[in-house]
């Protein structure tokens, strides 16, 4: 009996003695396991940050468009007439019954380059098809804050955003949504690399429109960036 209680006592002697290492371990195994967790879990985006990995998400959409021109030898509409009328949302191709769920938010008209556009919500390949589109997460059209609007710059004259590099400083950009009209005077023309996000800065104070499209339209290496401003 008193062998087993002597044991007893040996044994809790080195759980006490253990206890600060073994303690040590685990919080070292449990800050290693929280590290991986947060290096490989997905989390909650501010909206900013979500704008910005939007913006950066059109760089494959503007390769893939490019590649899928190139493919097809778009390359030869480039030679139509300066006469060319730009495409208007009226005189789009007859709606695919795929091409129907479309909805549009508003439409963009900018008259010093005859241009005149249906906005569809969230840039993805499937609605740039066909127009422009708002970057979900930026700023809602019309607000304070900066709304970022991308189209693919087409190589046929007139379509899409193809023109978007004749548009100059003080240039009026219009967007009607249902039941309201905003009007953005140009005040900034640049291009920039594709991973400028400063593009999408904004202040607390101002409207502004940012419109982005490839630059140049055959084989984009950056950004060609229109900052408009309402007055």
């Amino acid at each position: 009996m008193r062998r087993g209680t002597a044991y007893a006592l040996i044994i809790l002697g080195l759980l006490v003695l253990l206890y600060p290492k073994a303690s040590e371990w685990y919080a070292d195994w449990q800050q290693d396991r929280l590290l991986k967790e947060w290096e490989t879990a997905s989390y909650d985006e501010t909206a900013v940050e979500q704008a910005q990995r939007q913006y950066e998400q059109l760089t494959d959409l503007f390769n893939e468009e490019s590649a899928s021109l190139a493919a097809a030898g778009d390359v030869e509409e480039t030679e139509e007439s300066e006469e060319t009328p730009a495409v208007e949302a009226s005189s789009a191709p007859s709606a695919t019954p795929a091409s129907a769920k479309l909805s549009p938010i508003a439409t963009i008209s900018i008259d010093s380059i005859k241009l005149k556009l249906p906005v569809l919500e969230g840039a993805t390949q499937k609605n740039m098809k066909s127009a422009a589109a708002h970057l979900t997460e930026t700023t809602a059209i019309g607000q304070v804050g900066n709304a970022a609007i991308a189209g693919h710059r087409m190589r046929a004259k007139g379509r899409l955003f193809n023109r978007l590099g004749e548009v100059e400083i003080g240039d009026k950009i219009v967007i009607e949504t249902k039941g309201e009209t905003y009007t953005y005077t140009v005040y900034n023309v640049s291009v920039v690399e594709p991973t400028d996000v400063s593009v999408l800065n904004y202040n607390d104070k101002d409207k502004l429109l940012t419109l982005i499209t490839c630059d140049p339209i055959i084989n984009p290496t950056h950004r060609l960036i229109i900052h408009a401003k309402m007055t």
